[in-house]
């Protein structure tokens, strides 16, 4: 019957021939889109060696993390080891560069164990937040320089501007060159609008001891210091308690919070997220490169900046003018 159809009616038969080719083409379409949908996502390990909610440099690049898989979606598939102290640190490392084909190290004290590993897994790529140029990197590493020297020079500025006491603070954890950078630029900002400011500096030894971080707050208090700046991780909730106690106010540092917390008149933003985000970014489009890579102000107001929370238009153009002056050299801060 169909035979004889086809046979009454040739031009029925070149219409079904054609339908049938178009049909087996877009079958054949169908089954590459397929196919792409189908593709494994891109993997990625992050090691933050501290808290996801130390409301500072971990949870900043978590929250990097949690942006980069929003924007993603199923393309992006992550594995993140948290709370990794130094002495298990390559495992943790290992542990990530097995499984997936791009690792980042959020801190620039996981630069020495990702250096290492890195070596073993040279089909793996490694990113360092808060990684610097002094140390020679494998071909397979990248290092992004935030340059927290920059910001924490502009923080020191704005202390002095908001500090009623005329006298400013700031804890550092481990006593490390950029930590150590930062709080001598943070000096430095607060001099250069205020010459005879006081200005106390102390270091833990450790991002997450609390105890320390109040202790030494405290101490600064003691002596009249009214507003303070830090790196902490979970630290910071002792200078938190401590400022508190004795009605003060804190600089936060990472990522702008204005209005969730009157303990804190600015913040400055460091783009510990942004960094991680750049990183999965550059991996999905095919452009990631090994290397050292300088953030800082010169990559924009989501890499580096400060908001002060009720700032002045005043306040806020002389801050913007000394950010203007790093960029152009005119004022010189450390290295990170």
């Amino acid at each position: 019957m169909t035979i004889e159809l086809f046979s009454a009616h040739a031009g029925s038969r070149r219409a079904w021939i054609k339908g049938a080719l178009a049909a087996l083409a877009a079958l054949t379409l169908s089954s590459a889109a397929f196919d792409a949908l189908a593709a494994d996502p891109l993997r990625v390990g992050v090691l933050i060696p501290g808290s996801k909610s130390d409301k500072g440099w971990m949870e900043s690049g978590y929250d990097g993390l949690a942006a980069a898989q929003k924007e993603l979606g199923p393309k992006l598939k992550t594995q993140m080891i948290e709370n990794i102290n130094y002495a298990d640190m390559e495992q943790a490392l290992t542990n990530l560069a097995s499984k997936n084909e791009l690792v980042i190290g959020v801190g620039g004290q996981t630069q020495a164990a990702v250096i290492k590993i890195a070596k073993r897994f040279p089909n793996v790529k490694f990113s360092i937040v808060g990684g610097n140029k002094g140390q020679d990197m494998p071909p397979n590493v990248a290092g992004y320089d935030v340059k927290q020297a920059e910001i924490a020079y502009v923080a020191g500025a704005a202390a002095a501007m908001l500090s009623k006491n005329g006298a400013v603070s700031y804890v550092g954890g481990m006593e490390i060159p950029s930590i150590v950078n930062a709080g001598k630029e943070f000096g430095n900002g607060a001099r250069s609008v205020n010459p005879n400011i006081k200005y106390f500096e102390s270091y833990t030894g450790d991002f997450d001891n609390v105890s320390k971080a109040k202790e030494a707050t405290l101490a600064a208090i003691s002596q009249g210091a009214d507003v303070h700046y830090h790196i902490l991780n979970l630290g910071l909730r002792g200078m938190e308690q401590a400022a508190t106690e004795k009605h003060t106010h804190m600089i936060g540092s990472y990522t702008d919070r204005c209005g969730t917390d009157p303990l804190y008149i600015a913040y400055t933003i460091t783009g510990v997220g942004y960094q991680v985000q750049y990183a999965i970014d550059q991996l999905a489009a095919g452009t990631w490169q090994p290397g050292y890579k300088a953030f800082g102000l010169a990559m924009g107001p989501k890499a580096s900046g400060i908001a002060v929370c009720n700032g002045t238009p005043a306040m806020n153009d002389s801050l913007k003018k000394i950010e203007q002056d790093i960029l152009s050299g005119k004022i010189k801060v450390s290295e990170g």
